[in-house]
């Protein structure tokens, strides 16, 4: 049976430079597990693999779509596991990388998912109605989804509701598993909340220093809305209050590390889901080695012998 290797775990934890340090003694090549990467010209914010660390390891599912296309959950899994089988096709290992455990879980857990695209129209005509009807109607309709949509995300609800409406069937039905066809190696990175959000904090800062308010300034001169989901992303919704002048620039970096600290959060409550599938190490040092010891054993085929044989990367 083909094997897959994924590495999960918050933002800032480094998966990325995990990823390509574990792809490159392997010969592996990385899925992105990222619903913000997939956009173009959304670099910076997103915190998207560098050229470098592009060239050590091809990625696949970054930079899919325009910052206006409508993306889904169906989509991306039907594009990964395109890119699994190709990958697996020319005899190279693949590695599932990212930080959307929505993405992550569906892929190892054979979801299987209402490909139903978005609907305007249906979409408006829901958000229209505020979010404490839309709460009571999802639940007499789909009383099991309460347990895995928050309500107090509007757009999960709404999708949730757009399902049920063009289906005839709730949410909860589609939830329902089917064998994903391979086994699975899941890497958790792990360490401490004031450690994470210091990770959060500089990232943060970094991403403003190179450019994000010059990355948002330009898609909105392309004319992509502020409205755009893919522009409500943390950083981005925040330097597009600034740049109408809502915000100064010390109130906006700190909107977005804050952001980011619950977004790790929230993220860290996916992957808690996981229960004992995840095999958690602690972010840092030792990490690399550490998953390189885990992937020989799950692989049953020495690796970090082929790592001295190469020049290591390392961040």
């Amino acid at each position: 049976m083909q094997r897959l290797i994924a590495i999960v775990g918050p933002s800032a934890s480094g998966k990325t430079s995990l990823g390509v340090n574990l792809a490159q003694p392997i010969g592996g090549e990385i899925i992105g597990a990222d619903s913000r990467q997939v956009n173009r010209g959304m670099d910076i914010g997103t915190a998207k693999p560098t050229q470098e660390e592009r060239a050590v390891a091809r990625h696949h599912l970054i930079d899919v779509v325009d910052p206006d296309e409508p993306f889904s959950l169906g989509r991306w899994l039907d594009l990964a596991k395109d890119a699994l089988d190709d990958i697996w096709s020319r005899g190279k290992q693949p590695l599932l990388v990212g930080g959307t455990g929505q993405y992550v879980w569906a892929l190892l857990e054979g979801w299987r998912v209402p490909r139903v695209p978005p609907d305007g129209r249906v979409r408006a005509e829901l958000e229209s109605r505020g979010p404490a009807e839309l709460v009571e109607e999802l639940r007499r309709v789909d009383p099991e989804a309460e347990g895995f949509v928050d309500p107090r995300n509007v757009r999960r609800v709404v999708r949730a509701l757009e399902v049920y409406h063009a289906t005839g069937k709730p949410f909860s039905h589609w939830r329902t598993k089917e064998p994903a066809g391979f086994e699975s190696l899941v890497i958790g990175l792990r360490l401490g909340r004031q450690e994470l959000y210091r990770r959060i904090n500089e990232r943060v800062e970094t991403i403003f220093a190179t450019g994000l308010v010059d990355e948002v300034g330009g898609l909105l001169a392309e004319g992509y809305s502020q409205e755009l989901p893919s522009m409500s992303g943390i950083g981005y919704r925040e330097v597009c209050e600034y740049l109408a002048g809502e915000l100064d620039l010390e109130t906006t970096i700190e909107r977005t590390k804050t952001g980011t600290h619950r977004l790790a959060r929230h993220q860290n409550s996916w992957f808690k889901a996981g229960g004992g599938r995840i095999r958690w190490i602690e972010a840092g040092d030792g990490a690399v080695d550490e998953a390189m010891r885990l992937a020989e054993a799950f692989l049953e085929t020495p690796i970090r012998s082929a790592l001295h044989e190469a020049t290591p990367y390392r961040t």
